[in-house]
């Protein structure tokens, strides 16, 4: 496995990623055509990427942060298959080398399904353990999913 770092992405990394996050989000997440990935890609400034590549160049993990109103914000994603085998935490120690803060949206429950139809499960956990700050008032709420911000900070 390796970890690429990019400022940008080809055609051919969206696409996977797509289907990752079609795959391991939650359903009413789902980016139905390619173009309205491109479009929220596009509304995003600063992007950095970190992709986790299996042996065959397929993309089983997908870190990015951006800046929003000021502020350093990501996302990730690793394929549920390679979860619990220490990816995730080696996305975060990547990122975490190159920024100072780090605030992201978390799904706190398990409300949700994927589009597989199994449950969401939620990586709040998984974020506390890696030292993330979890703050439950406040809130991102949407037609489509109700989150909790979460932030992680070098001070």
């Amino acid at each position: 496995m390796k970890f690429l770092e990019r400022n940008t992405l080809s055609q051919i990394e969206k696409e996977q990623i797509i289907g990752l996050w079609n795959r391991e989000y939650p359903q009413n997440l789902r980016y139905e055509k390619p173009e309205q990935f491109e479009a929220y890609l596009n509304g995003l400034k600063d992007q950095y990427h970190i992709l986790i590549v299996d042996d065959n160049e397929n993309i089983i993990g997908w870190y990015f942060d951006f800046i929003r109103e000021e502020e350093r914000w990501f996302a990730a994603i690793i394929d549920s298959e390679f979860q619990g085998k220490g990816l995730g935490t080696n996305l975060l120690n990547l990122a975490r080398k190159q920024r100072k803060e780090l605030n992201g949206w978390v799904i706190p429950s398990a409300d949700y399904v994927k589009c597989n139809g199994s449950p969401y499960r939620s990586p709040l956990e998984f974020y506390k353990k890696n030292g993330f700050e979890i703050y439950n008032d406040v809130k991102l709420e949407t037609d489509k999913i109700r989150a909790i911000k979460i932030k992680w900070s070098s001070e």
